[in-house]
């Protein structure tokens, strides 16, 4: 199980020692590819992030892609190999320090790369740990927002290390596949939603599967809380607060 987080150590290989370093990010993640509604078009990002070539997954936000690269570092833990998750968006306030040596690892997903433009600190940081990553046997795979074609780096030489990287855009869940998505994911935590509330909710929500996979999580814990079925009603309540 992959621990992204506070307080929590990490061992890293340096200098041929065994370094225990503590990182400021922190909760336990039982993310898995099983867990991740794949439709068609996500089958080739599936594929390749289960390859062996570096990657850049980008693609409008909450189409789960913080979610991949979560599974991705607990496959690779099922393989006994090691991995780290790192969020930039949350390390603003942190040394670039916090980079060193990662390429010791089998593999590190860097997350938020976008946010890191404009920073001369962390292009450099993250430009040292790609070139660090290709002279040893360290996977590097990033995930942005943004195509990464079109983010703005003072760095020129990030902008270029990054363009060489294999891209792949995760594309959020069609419409027409929203039932299905929110039956599969309810299925999957043994949710009991009926499909007419599965309808009223599609409908009178925001057609995002972020936004829906939040609200039945509130749903599931609302209604464990008053002993009480998922009913439209209780739908209301809670999306319309």
């Amino acid at each position: 199980m992959l621990t992204i987080g506070l307080k929590i150590l990490k061992t890293i290989i340096k200098m041929n020692k065994t370094e225990q370093l503590t990182f400021p990010w922190s909760k336990p993640n039982n993310s898995s590819f099983n867990d991740f509604y794949f439709e068609k078009n996500n089958h080739l990002v599936l594929g390749n992030l289960k390859g062996e070539e570096d990657l850049v997954i980008y693609g409008t936000s909450k189409a789960g892609k913080s979610f991949l690269l979560q599974s991705l570092c607990n496959y690779f833990s099922e393989a006994n190999k090691s991995s780290l998750y790192i969020p930039l968006k949350e390390l603003n306030s942190h040394e670039t320090e916090l980079l060193d040596n990662l390429e010791k690892l089998n593999l590190v997903c860097i997350d938020d790369l976008e946010t890191i433009a404009g920073d001369n600190k962390w292009e450099t940081a993250i430009f040292n740990l790609i070139n660090d990553c290709l002279l040893s046997d360290c996977r590097i795979v990033f995930c942005s927002n943004i195509n990464p074609s079109f983010i703005s780096f003072k760095l020129e030489d990030l902008f270029s290390r990054i363009q060489k990287i294999n891209k792949m855009e995760v594309y959020p869940v069609k419409s027409d596949n929203l039932t299905e998505a929110v039956r599969f994911f309810a299925d999957l935590r043994s949710i009991n939603i009926g499909d007419k509330e599965i309808a009223y909710l599609i409908n009178h929500t925001r057609r995002s599967m972020g936004d829906l996979v939040t609200h039945i999580n509130q749903l599931d814990k609302l209604s464990m809380q008053l002993k009480r079925k998922i009913t439209i009603p209780l739908i209301k309540k809670v999306t319309e607060n």
